[in-house]
């Protein structure tokens, strides 16, 4: 299959650029965090803020290179070493250089996503590969690193006392890609947030166990 064949997306898809936009809004936001404030818990998570950079960094990394060879996997994930840097840090394979402080974390977490945004606009959209919440395509996994910019950048700015608002049309598009089972609200962002167990809605508690639904839907 040649890697160069391409057809139109949808309008209603997820494409690279939605990418690119997610994550290119993000790293402007986080520049503005007080260089202190990196050690500190990130929302409801418990990693600290720095921690929960490397794990956007290595989620988009992650699936950049799912897509990669020329036989995609189909049943497990390409064997990089995930790792631990402490009991109860989240497993990488990319960790940022400390002494690079605040600005080095953020051009690893932009050179990340600038590697998942390249692999999904040069692979067809005919190139399946796994995940854990089902085998996807491109456009699944420019949806599954948008979801994780957005609502890791959410987690974020509630550590690092930053507002954090995205675009209403990014939200829809991956809440109609990866949550078929979730129904929409008035405000798409609030209702990403709840299905990913981050918010409440009026009538809806907050979700304490939630997933997202990559497999390819005709």
């Amino acid at each position: 299959m040649s890697r160069s064949t391409k057809t139109e997306l949808p309008p209603s898809a997820v494409a690279a650029d939605d990418l690119d936009r997610a994550v290119q809004l993000a790293v402007t936001v986080l520049r503005e965090a007080p260089p202190a404030a990196w050690d500190g818990k990130a929302g409801s998570l418990e990693w600290d803020c720095w921690e929960t950079v490397e794990h956007l960094s290595d989620d988009l990394f992650a699936y950049a290179v799912q897509l990669g060879p020329r036989k995609p996997p189909l049943e497990g994930n390409v064997p990089y070493v995930w790792e631990s840097r402490r009991p109860g840090g989240p497993a990488n394979a990319v960790h940022a250089d400390r002494a690079a402080g605040p600005g080095g974390l953020l051009q690893v977490l932009e050179a990340s996503g600038a590697l998942l945004v390249a692999m999904v606009r040069t692979m067809p959209p005919q190139v399946r590969a796994h995940h854990v919440f089902g085998v996807s395509d491109p456009e699944g996994f420019a949806a599954m690193g948008t979801v994780e910019t957005l609502v890791h950048t959410h987690d974020l700015a509630e550590g690092l006392g930053l507002a954090w608002n995205p675009p209403s049309d990014l939200c829809t598009r991956v809440l109609a890609r990866l949550f078929p089972d979730v129904t929409a609200a008035d405000d798409p962002w609030r209702t990403l947030l709840w299905a990913t167990g981050r918010a409440e809605l009026p009538g809806r508690p907050r979700r304490t166990t939630w997933r997202w639904y990559g497999e390819v839907r005709g």
